[in-house]
């Protein structure tokens, strides 16, 4: 049931006195929910109990943590139609998504579940003392990955499931040890309240301690710049706008203990089609690109917003083309009226500039909040001197560059800022291009090999993130398991008695976890 209340830990509040509710796009009305702003006392309560719950959740065995990123996957399960129903009444998105995103969701906290069960993963590194070692005896040094404290996570908007209330920043925190106050999304509120309802339930069955979990709304940014703040949040995860998440970076940054902010960002995702592959597969290259370029209507952090050719009779053709396919594509909608907004002020922008031609633009009366698609094109010279060319239009936009031979091609990549992915279309032809793939590789996080972006597989060996701005930190993947790394810091005991040694460094490896001794891979004891 929706309350239109924070959570507290385990306790729903509503001390405030500002009031918002969500929005249905598909039908263009509002939502019949209220939801209650978190004040500044309960903003505070919430990091306390946070900060709290973090002395003792820090040492939570990975078997108990595991119990607990199981009973929320459980948990959310249980919510069933109505989680749906919500889903798709605050996001305008297909039942067929959200009950996909629902099984991300579920498959990420048991991912995780498994990770920490196995409790591998802290990197424990051992190297034993020489006391007869000359010059110097050598101390016993041990070391392993701990827990940063708590967490702030942002939903973002447009993933209500997987990138939010329990979604990969949350599933990743709570595996690393550190507890989670969300910042809920105002455009679906009602989908985070139920979420954080199935994690509070989570909680009190498995006896995490209170305060491992809050869940607080906001309409405005007021609350999340609180949050980042105050002094006992120790990290931040966002995903969102270029804006947004450079805002946030900064006042971290500001305050007087700095602390990382992890975001992942706008990207256009670059696609370079090579000529062997243009001629060959024009038609079905194409009706591939049509359909990733529109595909829930351009909202995804991989859409590829931009397609870079050699120009040439076939690129000419592929062009044709992709304006005739994507006209074909019925128009859907957006997920709220600012997004929608927001997308037609930056298509209009990006239509405005000099020397760029529209090829494609679907101008037929559509719904209230439906995007029409649009496909232009510009010469490599033009692109690589206005950056206005670069910026993202979140929705189904795409940019065809026409580049005069490969050496524009890679300057054009090489001037583009941090990308999430990049895209290799080639036949029989890549290993002539090695410049190209350099250039891409020197960009992006993720290079696919003719496919398409869109569509991020949760699994260990995934990186989403890339160089700023697709992200405020390269080292770090947002998707997979090791996305846990973003919330802990390495941790050496010297010369410590191994009574007092956590279980994943004792001598007698009790948890018979895989670690480094001495250099080398085992989970035996040391005798």
């Amino acid at each position: 049931m929706i309350t239109g209340k924070n959570y507290l830990g385990n306790t729903l509040s509503s001390k405030g006195s500002k009031t918002y509710k969500t929005f249905n796009p598909q039908l263009n009305i509002e939502n019949t929910h209220t939801f209650y702003e978190a004040t500044s006392d309960e903003i505070n309560e919430a990091v306390e109990l946070a900060a709290f719950a973090f002395k003792s959740f820090r040492h939570t065995s990975g078997l108990q943590k595991a119990k607990f990123l199981n009973a929320i996957a459980d948990e959310i399960l249980a919510l069933d139609d109505e989680l749906i129903s919500v889903y798709c009444s605050e996001s305008g998105l297909p039942e067929g998504r959200a009950k996909g995103e629902r099984g991300r969701t579920v498959f990420q906290l048991r991912s995780f579940a498994e990770l920490v069960a196995d409790g591998s993963w802290v990197d424990a590194t051992i190297d034993t003392a020489v006391p007869d070692r000359q010059p110097l005896p050598k101390p016993d040094i041990r070391r392993m990955n701990i827990p940063l404290g708590p967490v702030v996570v942002f939903g973002a908007s447009n993933f209500p499931l997987a990138y939010s209330t329990a979604g990969g920043d949350t599933a990743s925190a709570f595996a690393a040890g550190c507890p989670v106050i969300v910042k809920s999304h105002p455009m679906h509120a009602g989908t985070g309240e139920l979420v954080a309802s199935a994690i509070v339930k989570a909680a009190e069955k498995t006896n995490m301690p209170k305060g491992v979990f809050s869940n607080l709304n906001s309409s405005g940014i007021e609350v999340g710049v609180q949050l980042v703040k105050h002094p006992d949040v120790k990290a931040v995860g966002f995903t969102g706008s270029i804006r947004g998440g450079r805002a946030l970076l900064d006042r971290a940054a500001q305050r007087e203990e700095p602390i990382p902010v992890f975001a992942e960002m706008g990207s256009i995702n670059p696609v370079v089609m090579l000529p062997n592959a243009l001629n060959n597969r024009a038609n079905d290259l194409a009706k591939t690109f049509a359909s990733s370029i529109t595909l829930g209507t351009g909202q995804f952090c991989t859409n590829p917003g931009l397609i870079i050719g050699i120009k040439g009779t076939d690129l000419t053709h592929f062009i044709s083309l992709l304006a005739e396919e994507i006209l074909k594509i019925e128009p859907s909608c957006m997920l709220h009226p600012n997004i929608y907004g927001a997308f037609e002020s930056n298509k209009a922008r990006a239509l405005a500039q000099a020397e760029l031609t529209v090829v494609a633009n679907y101008s037929t009366n559509v719904q209230e909040n439906y995007a029409r698609q649009a496909i232009t094109t510009v010469e490599g010279k033009t692109f690589i001197a206005n950056t206005t060319l670069h910026q993202e239009v979140f929705g189904p936009f795409s940019m065809v560059v026409q580049c005069e031979n490969s050496d524009q091609m890679e300057a054009v990549i090489s001037n583009l800022e941090g990308q999430l992915t990049g895209t290799l279309i080639a036949d029989d032809e890549a290993d002539k291009y090695s410049n190209i793939i350099s250039a891409l590789q020197n960009r992006v996080g993720r290079v696919i090999f003719n496919g398409a972006p869109t569509g991020v597989e949760v699994c260990p060996s995934m990186v989403h993130g890339g160089p700023y701005p697709a992200s405020t930190d390269s080292r770090f993947t947002a998707v997979g398991v090791n996305s846990i790394k973003r919330w802990v810091r390495p941790f050496s005991y010297q010369d410590w008695p191994n009574n007092l040694l956590p279980d994943e460094l004792k001598n007698s490896n009790p948890l018979e976890i895989l670690r480094s001794v001495n250099n080398e891979s085992t989970n035996q004891k040391i005798l």
